[in-house]
């Protein structure tokens, strides 16, 4: 019996591992921070036999209430990924399987690789009226990459799709991925309107390293990059230092920020009412964009999600809010769930890639009841 995380995302620190109905892990913390709570790794064991395992220390970890009615996915090809019940108690995340083959990943969620990244950004700058962009580099050498979709014109609105901030939160990059296949779709009707009247300009994974490295929520630096829109630095930030200087090159008349909510077991958005200069505008153009997501989609709600900021009382290191506030634009942050969509639930899968995937292609349709209203 094996278990290893030295792969793309991995993580996990093996306990104890002789007893295959007493294997007992722990998480690894983000470099140089406290978060955890992502997990990767594969068990290599004789098939049909019972295993039992246990993560411990989530007491811990940076979303305790995250484990509550949640459940661990798990995956034998790579590309279809179950939910296996799960149990939590007394900070331990307990689950029971008898492996089909010799060979079984178990993550937090999904996981987008670094290898799929590069082929979905491959595949869409080869697609009509797509550029790819460099826009620099990670404190690990990676790429800052961003796709350009559509013509620019002084006549056309500006829209912004950034994702991943938080490198655990890998539904963001399947969301993406969604929204990507369906925006280059030639013969899709929701996609020849928007670009018609809208460029788009989309960094699908905004955190690579800490992406590798299976971070939950920070860089290879452990910052966490949406606190950080104030006073980005190359220093400490450069994934954000980049796309702003890009923003303020563009104009922005539309931002969404992709990510994920370890204890909400709900599809919702967080805008920007706490912002200075907060006004009827852009209250009417959120209003807008939520109705027109809850007529397209019965995987959105606006009953259940963050408490609404003061007014003035915004945290402008935060990236939706400080687009919002320097741009003065709709921008909102998007969050789905670790979990299951408690609205729609799925016994089998919870919420899940396919249903992320989905979720960005929908929200395209409801960009284009706005689109026309953002300037």
């Amino acid at each position: 019996m094996k278990i290893t995380s030295n792969f793309d995302s991995g993580n996990i620190k093996v306990i104890e591992a002789v007893d295959p109905l007493n294997i007992q892990l722990e998480i690894n913390k983000d470099n140089q921070s406290d978060f955890f709570q992502w997990f990767h790794f594969r068990l290599e064991t004789t098939p049909f036999q019972s295993h039992k395992l246990h993560i411990n220390n989530l007491e811990n970890s940076a979303y305790p209430d995250g484990w509550e009615g949640y459940h661990a996915v798990a995956s034998y090809d790579r590309q279809t990924w179950f939910r296996v019940p799960s149990e939590y108690a007394n900070g331990t995340l307990s689950f029971e399987v008898e492996p089909e083959c010799g060979s079984m990943y178990f993550a937090y969620f999904a996981p987008y690789s670094y290898d799929r990244h590069l082929d979905l950004l491959a595949w869409a700058q080869s697609q009509h009226a797509c550029e790819l962009e460099t826009l620099g580099e990670t404190l690990d050498g990676r790429d800052m990459s961003m796709l350009r979709v559509g013509i620019p014109s002084s006549d056309k609105k500006t829209i912004w799709i950034t994702a991943r901030q938080h490198p655990g939160e890998t539904m963001a990059e399947w969301y993406v991925e969604g929204l990507l296949h369906k925006l280059l779709d030639d013969e899709d009707p929701h996609a020849a309107a928007l670009l018609s009247k809208a460029v788009f300009y989309i960094v699908p994974n905004m955190n690579p390293d800490g992406s590798v490295r299976g971070h939950l929520r920070t860089n290879a630096k452990g910052v966490n990059l949406n606190r950080e829109w104030q006073t980005p630095s190359m220093e400490n930030s450069p994934e954000v230092f980049l796309v702003l200087n890009k923003m303020r090159e563009t104009g922005l008349d539309m931002h969404l920020d992709i990510h994920g909510d370890e204890a909400i077991p709900y599809n919702f958005v967080a805008g920007s009412e706490g912002i200075p200069g907060y006004d009827d505008r852009l209250k009417e153009l959120e209003d807008s964009f939520k109705a027109a997501l809850l007529t397209v989609t019965p995987e959105f709600q606006d009953e259940h999600g963050y408490p609404k900021d003061e007014p003035g009382q915004a945290n402008l290191t935060v990236g939706s809010s400080a687009v919002a506030h320097e741009f003065n634009a709709l921008a909102y942050t998007v969050e789905m769930p670790f979990k299951d969509n408690d609205d729609l639930p799925d016994p089998d899968y919870g919420w899940s890639d396919c249903r992320s995937y989905q979720f960005g292609q929908d929200t395209l349709a409801a960009i284009v009841n706005v689109v026309d209203k953002l300037r």
